[in-house]
């Protein structure tokens, strides 16, 4: 669902002090047609005013790595474009350590108080972690919404998520997100009303704030409930998966690496009935796809397998979209290969392997084989790094290709199978006509490089992995 992204010229967008009440309001009152309806609400921009601008602020502090902290004001500001926000300033601060009132200091505060009144900006995008009071205080002396880089994924994610289930996850996540916010929302309500500090007592505020903590909590544990129900199908759903031959390999990478698109390269791969009902969304833009998909990828000459592809990660992912994801995250969990999607374009390409490396980690997936799939390789050919590059180029577990150009698509099948079964080996099998299975394993899952009708049986010349070799021994001639 979209809250309040599209709006009139100076009314908030997100979270103001007075339209904190409304967010709120909003969010819990409208589940049942989050849940129930499959219609997202929208509300409709005024042309005339255009793209809201937003000015990015970024604190450089303790330790900090100096080319980190330019690579993390550089995302934030391709978050702000995928939140449809226009990135107008960039202001930077330099501490020792955050200001506990106003994160980047009161003169740096009234420096950007300045800033977006020259800029006529609408909004205040921190590249941190804000504090409740660091919120609060900031919004009161600036007059206008703030917001931090984990509210800003959050939103993000409202916006992309389209199936139930998704929407579900991202409300659960949102709520999570503001509970400990909600000191101050009410400031506008008396605060205590007297007398020896008994209950009774409390003032309009704090009754209204306890209220809005059961409904928020009671929403919390709807949500809960419902999506272990889910997780329970889903559990279900990857049993069978399970309990079949099929191999599971899932798309795990950065955002924005180009996962989605190798998925459809390899449907289109496929030859498949129905195909562009089968495949996904695909667009240049961070967090484009939320919703996690599997599909059966049966190229023709290779064996099948089923490919899903995830929710994509980014450095310093939410910890609450994390837990509100676990279901959808999971999937990588149960695979036996991952296909790690690297975008080889992207300078910064190392240290987003190592945050996937990291976020494969924390969910549980980090002993599960990887192949590197360095896509957008087609982008750097030629130039004075990978002047004698050819594409596509395989070597190990590692594969440089193209997604979006098919390049290399038949080089990663083979490069899957191998990682699969292993180097493949030249075998004689004599198979009775009274084990049909087996004759059909070998044949689907080999390179059939002689057959025979026999009197005893069909006899076989195959290339085949280690793994199919060991398992029909007993026919081995």
């Amino acid at each position: 669902m979209k809250f309040s992204h599209f709006y009139k010229k100076k009314l908030p967008i997100f979270s103001q002090p007075q339209s904190q009440s409304h967010l709120l309001n909003t969010l819990i009152n409208s589940y049942t047609m989050i849940t129930m309806n499959t219609n997202t609400t929208t509300y409709e921009t005024t042309e005339n005013y255009g793209t809201p601008k937003a000015i990015l602020v970024g604190l450089e502090y303790g330790e900090r790595d100096d080319s980190r902290f330019e690579r993390s004001m550089q995302e934030l500001s391709a978050l702000t474009v995928a939140c449809d926000l226009e990135p107008v300033f960039t202001i930077t601060q330099s501490l020792p350590h955050p200001d506990n009132s106003t994160f980047i200091g009161s003169g740096k505060v009234e420096e950007l108080k300045n800033l977006i009144n020259m800029q006529d900006a609408d909004i205040v995008i921190f590249g941190d972690q804000l504090s409740p009071i660091q919120i609060r205080n900031l919004e009161r002396i600036l007059d206008t919404e703030v917001i931090d880089r984990t509210g800003l994924i959050l939103q993000i994610f409202a916006k992309r998520a389209r199936t139930r289930e998704a929407r579900m996850q991202v409300e659960y996540a949102q709520l999570q997100f503001m509970l400990p916010r909600l000191a101050g929302m009410r400031s506008e309500l008396s605060r205590q009303g007297g007398g020896s500090g008994r209950l009774s007592n409390k003032g309009a505020g704090e009754k209204k704030l306890e209220l809005d903590r059961r409904r928020i909590e009671h929403r919390c544990a709807e949500l809960r409930r419902e999506l272990e129900n889910i997780e329970r199908e889903r559990d279900t759903q990857r049993s069978k998966r399970l309990n079949s031959d099929i191999p599971r390999i899932s798309l795990v990478g950065y955002t924005n690496a180009g996962k989605s698109t190798l998925l459809n390269a390899l449907l289109d791969a496929s030859h498949v009935e129905d195909i562009e009902n089968k495949k996904v969304m695909q667009k240049d833009m961070l967090f484009a796809t939320l919703d996690t998909t599997v599909r059966r990828i049966e190229v023709p000459g290779h064996r099948p397998f089923l490919l899903s592809d995830t929710v994509g990660f980014i450095d310093e992912l939410p910890t609450t979209l994390v837990k509100a994801f676990r279901s959808t995250l999971s999937e990588a969990t149960y695979a036996d290969i991952l296909l790690e999607v690297i975008d080889f374009s992207d300078p910064e390409y190392m240290n987003q392997m190592e945050v996937t490396e990291k976020t494969l980690r924390d969910i549980g997936a980090g002993q599960i084989p990887i192949i590197y799939v360095f896509n957008k390789a087609d982008l750097v050919v030629g130039e004075s790094d990978h002047a004698s590059m050819t594409i596509p180029h395989t070597r190990n577990d590692r594969i440089y290709m193209s997604a979006e150009e098919g390049i290399g698509i038949d080089e990663l099948i083979t490069l899957i199978e191998r990682t699969l079964e292993g180097e493949k080996v030249e075998c004689e099998f004599l198979i009775p006509y009274s084990d049909g299975g087996a004759l059909h394993e070998i044949t689907s899952r080999a390179e059939v490089l002689e057959t025979n009708y026999e009197e005893d049986g069909t006899h076989l010349v195959v290339k085949c992995g280690k793994k199919i070799a060991l398992a029909h021994m007993k026919y081995a001639i």
